[in-house]
Parts: structure tokens; C-alpha cells; sequence
């Protein structure tokens, strides 16, 4: 489906200068399954661990894996200024869970408390970082793997329903 919209539009005469100037390989822009699904799942795998440039990150991951680098770049931001200390907050209690611990401090949202408590809450925080970073990014990838499937046999469905509707109103 996604594919059909994308077909209709002739990218802007600047996209494809950048894209010889610098000499961008294709498979780094493509819409397929594969390279969705794999942008989705790096994507949301670094967006969910706590580190500062994770843009860098997936542009370091770019010669090891074919994906769709844009579409990867866009999730990473998912963990943004202002979701940041949401996903981190819910990372450290997930994290507490899993080690089977108890939060010992009375946490603040705010970067002067983290930076002073970044050592008592670093295990907890990678844990639960960890624990949805895979959770996402594996689920991710299998839903994309799933909606696009169906996206596809739908697609042929709807096709073949209409030769059998043509066919059969043609004249003899």
C-alpha cells in the first residue's frame, strides 16, 4: 500500500542531486519489507536505550545493516526532551521489577537529581532499557513483517476479485 503512494510521487530534482552527489546508496532509502522492518527494529532498539546521539548510533550501524535509514533516524526520536523522562522513569521501575529490587530513593524528574543519582540508578535504568528496547524493537519488526503480509494479500485479493468480476461481464 505504502508503495503505491510512494510510486505516484517523483522525488524533487534536489533529493536526487544530494542523493548522486554524495553517492547514497538506494538500499539505504528503499521501502520494501525487509528494509522497513529492519529500520523499525534498530530504530526502536536505540531509541529506547539511554545514551546521548543515538542518531550517530544508527548512522554507525548503516555499513553493517541494510534498512531504511530515514525511517530508522524518525524512531529514534521517539525518545525526545520531552518523552525522555517518561520512558526513563518506566524504564528504572521496570528495571527494579526484573532485578527484584525496590526503588530506595525518592526519584525526581530532573536532570540535576539524575546526574547526582546516575551511579545508584544505572543497573536498574540499562535493565529496563534493555528489557524494552528488545521488547520493542523485536515487536516492531515482527508487526511491520505482519501488516505488511497482509497488506500484500489484501492487495492481491482485491485484484484478483476484480478479473473474476471483469470476466465475468465481459460479452460473448
Amino acid at each position: 500500500m505504502i508503495r503505491k503512494v510512494l510510486k505516484k510521487q517523483k522525488p524533487s530534482e534536489k533529493i536526487v542531486a544530494i542523493i548522486e552527489k554524495y553517492r547514497i546508496r538506494r538500499e539505504y532509502l528503499s521501502i520494501n519489507r525487509r528494509s522497513v522492518s529492519n529500520a523499525v527494529l534498530l530504530g526502536m532498539f536505540i531509541a529506547m536505550i539511554p545514551m546521548p546521539f543515538q542518531m550517530v548510533a544508527v548512522l554507525f550501524l548503516v555499513p553493517f545493516f541494510k534498512f531504511n535509514v530515514p525511517i530508522a533516524l524518525v524512531l529514534v526520536w521517539i525518545t525526545n526532551p520531552l518523552t525522555i523522562p517518561f520512558i526513563y522513569y518506566f524504564e528504572y521501575l521496570t528495571g527494579n521489577i526484573l532485578l527484584m529490587r525496590e526503588s530506595a530513593m525518592a526519584i525526581e524528574i530532573s536532570a540535576e537529581w539524575f546526574t547526582a543519582n546516575f551511579w545508584a540508578i544505572f543497573v536498574p535504568l540499562y535493565t529496563g532499557a534493555l528489557f524494552y528496547s528488545v521488547l520493542l524493537g523485536v515487536g516492531g519488526y515482527y508487526l511491520i513483517h505482519l501488516l505488511w503480509r497482509q497488506s500484500v494479500a489484501r492487495e492481491k485479493h482485491t485484484k484478483l476479485h476484480k478479473r473474476k468480476k471483469a470476466s465475468h461481464t465481459l460479452p460473448n
